[in-house]
């Protein structure tokens, strides 16, 4: 069954209204923190298991170049290390140190708690039917021919790890 023409207008507004809400969010987790929301980003890729570099590009949408700033950055702040990948030494591998996954899971409790207290109305049922809708969303759109292109974005948590 197809959704209908108004429904697909009303989801798409809803998911741009999401995603405003989401990035006040993560303004408001990302105060004081010596990472913004774009380093965390990669930082949370990164946590998902050691990588070469240009996988994490894709990942994540965006140029080599910039993700290469991103992961310099974070190196300095010592919480990802490199290393020469042993089955192409011209391409890299990026893993998160010991440091780097204590700020990732530092990172992943802080936002948890911020939800928490803004859903402090909602139900554990209307908790676990969000993610489920969304889940299902985010699923569909991994399944179009540009989502493929762009590369998988499945995600794991730190808790589950």
């Amino acid at each position: 069954m197809s959704v209908a023409p108004n429904t697909a207008a009303k989801l798409v507004y809803q998911i741009f209204d999401l995603q405003r809400a989401v990035r006040c969010v993560a303004a408001i987790n990302t105060r004081g923190q010596d990472t913004g929301a774009a380093l965390q980003g990669v930082l949370r890729f990164v946590g998902e298991g050691e990588s070469r570099a240009t996988h994490l590009a894709e990942r994540l949408g965006v140029s080599a170049p910039v993700l290469s700033r991103h992961i310099a950055e974070l190196e300095e702040q010592g919480y990802v290390v490199r290393r020469p990948d042993p089955e192409d030494g011209r391409a890299q591998l990026v893993a998160l140190s010991p440091s780097g996954v204590e700020k990732l899971r530092s990172i992943e409790h802080h936002r948890t708690a911020t939800l928490q207290g803004l859903l402090q109305d909602w139900t554990e049922d209307d908790a676990e039917d969000a993610a489920r809708t969304l889940n299902k969303l985010a699923e569909s759109l991994r399944t179009t021919a540009r989502a493929k292109t762009a590369g998988s974005t499945t995600t794991t948590t730190v808790a589950e790890e």
